[in-house]
């Protein structure tokens, strides 16, 4: 089989990178359509572009994250696949309708439904490996000793040790043809040599590679308000992307809006050393 590792951006998945390399690097990039949310850099934005197969404009992450994964593919020596399909835009586009009398609707991904994950991460890693290598493949996944029960929800999904999928394999005519396939083995190397943070964080330090201040979307509906609220103020563009879609009526959180976090007066400054990466929520894989 071959070996995949599957590459977030943050620190523990480009440890994982350096340390224990694959057959196939790959990412998965968020795009977005806004031109609020342009990259500043055009020789970059056309590098991404070039690798990607697509326009790309800008992402719904912290810019940083395009410096750390082309630092790190510089700095392991090796080539990481890009991948990105859909922006953003053509997911939420997918869960638009229109009830019986004439109202539109629509949903936003929330923490009951984090179909943003499946349709931007799970799926493209999927279609990609089935199109471009033989599967199953044994995947490593970047998650610490600290996240052993994280590991065990994604074993129970295997049977018998692999875990299935299903993957287009052709069209007929407006419809795609699905197929299940046998997907990969989930492997977490960190877990099995008992690699916790604090190594990892160590181990950057002095090198070479770029980090953004936390990973994922700045806007992800599994952060707390008070961290949004921090993102609002690093990433105010990006931020007013999430506040925009929820326009259509539709919310992030159900408790609050992006508006009312964005707005809220907080009773003292934030500072980044007020938050860690167990506040940012994750993109599982």
């Amino acid at each position: 089989m071959n070996t995949v590792n599957s590459l977030s951006g943050g620190k523990t998945s480009s440890y994982m990178a350096v340390h224990y390399p694959a057959d196939i690097e790959l990412f998965s990039l968020v795009r977005t359509n806004s031109e609020k949310c342009l990259f500043p850099d055009a020789s970059i934005r056309q590098q991404v572009s070039d690798r990607i197969g697509h326009e790309f404009i800008g992402t719904l992450e912290q810019d940083e994250i395009i410096y750390t994964m082309l630092d790190l593919e510089q700095y392991i020596g090796r080539k990481i696949q890009w991948i990105s399909p859909k922006t953003f835009e053509d997911v939420l586009a997918s869960t638009r309708g229109t009830k019986p009398d004439g109202t539109e609707y629509r949903y936003l991904p929330n923490v009951m439904m984090r179909y943003c994950t499946t349709e931007l991460k799970v799926k493209p890693i999927t279609q990609w490996l089935y199109d471009n290598t033989e599967l199953p493949v044994r995947m490593r996944m970047g998650f610490r000793a600290s996240e052993q029960e994280r590991a065990q929800r994604m074993l129970l999904r295997q049977t018998e040790g692999i875990e299935y999928a299903k993957v287009i394999v052709g069209k007929s005519k407006s419809r795609n043809k699905w197929k299940d396939v046998t997907y990969r083995v989930a492997e977490f190397p960190l877990i099995e040599d008992n690699i916790y943070k604090d190594t990892i964080e160590a181990y950057w330090q002095d090198k070479p590679v770029r980090f953004a201040y936390m990973n994922n979307c700045v806007g992800c509906f599994h952060r707390s308000p008070m961290l949004l609220k921090h993102m609002s103020d690093k990433a105010p563009n990006k931020f007013d992307w999430f506040i925009e879609q929820e326009q259509h009526g539709a919310q992030w959180k159900k408790e609050t809006t992006y508006a009312k976090i964005k707005a809220h007066k907080s009773q003292h400054t934030l500072f980044d050393d007020d938050f860690n990466s167990c506040d940012s929520g994750y993109c599982g894989l």
